[in-house]
């Protein structure tokens, strides 16, 4: 099995488009017999996050899932071509998906609790892919599951991309959130009081730091809603 991640970016994305995104659009996706889908919609639920940051313009408002036998079939490309007119600009990558802390199931269609985030990564110059995936994998991922509120976190390492012109991007972290950390830091670090918060944000700025997810990075706030797939793929 495969994964693929499409990023949509688009100037205007109401409430309606994202509905009709996870809906219409998801529908006519299921048309095409994909092993997995899942839909990532920036609405109105979670736009106003603290925790957004963005480089791309226009930005990314949706981030769809696609779990495949082959990247390259029929299939996918009839997904990317459903796709494509939904947005501004539309990007593929081919991923490996690492899944540290699996999230909660629940029924296919319904809205996963909470803010899932979803941060897109630049490698930095300086270091090679070694270093940078021993600093990411190895020495982050205890920190950012000790230090934030998180209860699903996926690490999806960028293979290469399959659409020309996209925008480079080296690592898709999925990450969920309680839905109060949408407008508290507290609740996003799952900090006790003050002084708590200002321990794991130190700690988690000097860890993301090591690794250059401290600049050039974009985080979408969004919601999630998994489709349909094999249950570990359902998994946060």
């Amino acid at each position: 099995m495969e994964k693929v991640m499409v990023t949509l970016r688009r100037a205007e994305a109401d409430e309606q488009w994202c509905r009709r995104l996870r809906t219409g659009v998801a529908s006519a996706l299921s048309e095409l017999h994909l092993p997995g889908l899942t839909v990532n919609v920036r609405d109105d639920a979670v736009r106003a996050s603290l925790m957004t940051l963005t480089t791309l313009d226009p930005p990314v408002a949706a981030v769809v899932s696609i779990w495949t036998h082959q990247y390259y079939g029929a299939a996918v490309t009839a997904a990317l071509e459903l796709l494509a007119p939904e947005c501004d600009h539309l990007a593929a990558y081919l991923v490996t998906e690492s899944v540290p802390l699996p999230g909660p199931t629940g029924p296919p269609s319904a809205r996963t609790p909470g803010l899932a985030n979803v941060a897109l990564l630049r490698r930095p110059a300086d270091l090679d892919q070694a270093t940078w995936l021993t600093r990411w994998h190895i020495d982050h991922t205890p920190v950012a599951i000790a230090t934030q509120a998180t209860f699903g976190y996926t690490q999806n390492t960028v293979v290469r991309p399959l659409t020309a012109g996209a925008p480079r991007i080296d690592a898709i972290v999925e990450e969920l959130f309680p839905i109060e950390a949408v407008s508290d830091l507290h609740a996003f670090f799952g900090a006790a009081d003050d002084a708590d918060l200002g321990d794991r944000m130190g700690k988690m700025a000097a860890s993301v730091a090591r690794f250059g997810a401290d600049r050039d990075i974009d985080t979408v706030p969004t919601s999630r809603y998994p489709l349909w797939g094999p249950v570990d793929t359902l998994r946060a």
